[in-house]
């Protein structure tokens, strides 16, 4: 289900599954599931607001290349907009819109006053200099200036950026309305208003959620057999903590490859290792080399996709071998191959309850902005993991009263609260 009067049409492929489609047919269950009117069903299909920019950059080299910025602002009903902002190839309109709906519900489930929100640019950073995505960084914010702000729509890192474009983002924001904005975005360095717990925050969040499945299976983190793939801001966080909670990090990978030890990889040592070999698992002292394919249908206990979304399909899900998959990336699972887990009885974590941790600690960093008083790490963590927690009871009640997935009651809890605050707030005018 697609809104054609915001999104240019795309003839998909056999293989090509539109995001944007998939997030509807998300959508459709819950409003099925919750016997939604028709026309509340229309207006929570369709991003409020589509803004797509030209972001010209002079290069080192002195030539001027032009790229597309997009900023998806899906519904602000129960608060301002909120999302990342990617820097990758892949971004493309659909993919922006889909993270932006799926945003929305992420935030009312964890019952944060955000709406969801989306941007990105079609670039490979590792392509540019220093220099270059601080020109491209404060350019696409200049001609979002009139979109975002701390009331408005706050945006935040995601896949290729990080604490550095958001300081860049702050401070062009802030220069055009002549005083410092530290909430205008979030995930910004600690030293003009960032957040301390803001760098483990998603994998964190991951971890929590893990554990308490586990709990409800009498099981602890300890021994446990996880698989990670992606071993970036979030995979490597999550691959940390379960590691120091005593589970066994079998395997994890990053877009050059993964590597795997049947005994547990010693994850401080790697961290040392990635850092010291420009971000290359291979030739890690007592691991084998594998394939990211390869890697999702190891078996497993725990299996994290912490990378792109659309890993798991029809074609490898037969394959896939964990008895409990955690979406730490966006849309890892396609919606064939989440019924096929589900038809197996593999029990599926969904993104917008198990990658949560992130858009909490976010939250909670720009309540600090907006207050000028800043906590410890320690407030911080206790304050994500009480609304992690309550998140995953809630899910897992509804899941049991209304006989349906994990999935299915995540989006029953966060598609209802927001149909609920649009009916109750009414249309305009």
């Amino acid at each position: 289900m697609m809104s054609p009067s915001l999104l240019p049409l795309v003839t998909p492929s056999p293989a090509h599954i539109c995001p944007f489609d998939q997030a509807c047919s998300y959508l459709e269950e819950a409003a099925k599931e919750l016997q939604l009117d028709s026309g509340l069903l229309a207006i929570l299909s369709s991003p409020r607001k589509v803004v797509t920019v030209s972001v010209p950059v002079k290069l080192d080299s002195g030539e001027v290349r032009v790229l597309v910025g997009h900023r998806v602002q899906h519904c602000n009903i129960l608060g301002p907009y909120k999302g990342g902002t990617r820097y990758h190839p892949a971004v493309t309109l659909q993919e922006v819109s889909a993270l932006a709906m799926l945003m929305t519900w992420k935030c009312a489930l964890l019952g944060i006053p955000y709406g969801g929100a989306k941007g990105g640019i079609a670039l490979d950073p590792n392509q540019y200099s220093v220099g270059e995505l601080e020109r491209v960084t404060r350019r696409y914010t200049s001609e979002l200036i009139n979109d975002i702000g701390p009331a408005v729509d706050i945006p935040a890192p995601d896949m290729g950026t990080s604490s550095r474009e958001m300081a860049w983002m702050m401070d062009t924001y802030s220069m055009n309305v002549g005083h410092a904005v530290p909430g205008v975005v979030t995930g910004k360095p600690l030293s003009i208003g960032g957040s301390r717990g803001r760098d483990l925050a998603t994998g964190r969040g991951v971890m929590i959620v893990v554990r308490e499945a586990l709990a409800e299976r009498g099981l602890s983190l300890a021994g446990v057999r996880v698989v990670i793939q992606g071993f970036g801001n979030v995979g490597g966080a999550a691959a940390q903590l379960l590691h120091d909670a005593g589970a066994k990090v079998l395997a994890v990978s990053n877009g050059r490859g993964g590597i795997f030890c049947e005994t547990g990889l010693d994850i401080p040592a790697l961290n040392v290792y990635v850092a010291q070999n420009r971000q290359v698992l291979a030739g890690f002292p007592g691991s084998i080399a594998i394939s990211n394919a390869e890697l999702l249908t190891l078996p497993c206990d725990v299996l994290i996709p912490a990378a792109l979304e659309n890993q798991i399909t029809e074609e490898n899900v037969a394959r896939v071998q964990a008895t409990i998959v955690a979406e730490a990336a966006n849309g890892p699972v396609t919606l064939a191959a989440d019924r096929a887990l589900e038809a197996r009885g593999v029990t599926v974590l969904p993104d917008i309850l198990a990658n949560a941790g992130g858009v909490v600690v976010s939250y909670l960093e720009w309540v600090q902005g907006l207050s000028y008083v800043f906590w410890d790490e320690e407030r911080v963590n206790q304050e994500m993991e009480g609304l992690m927690v309550q998140a995953y009871r809630q899910v897992t009640h509804q899941a049991k009263l209304r006989q349906v997935p994990l999935r299915l009651a995540a989006y029953t809890l966060g598609v209802g609260r927001v149909a609920q605050a649009l009916a109750d707030r009414g249309l305009y005018p």
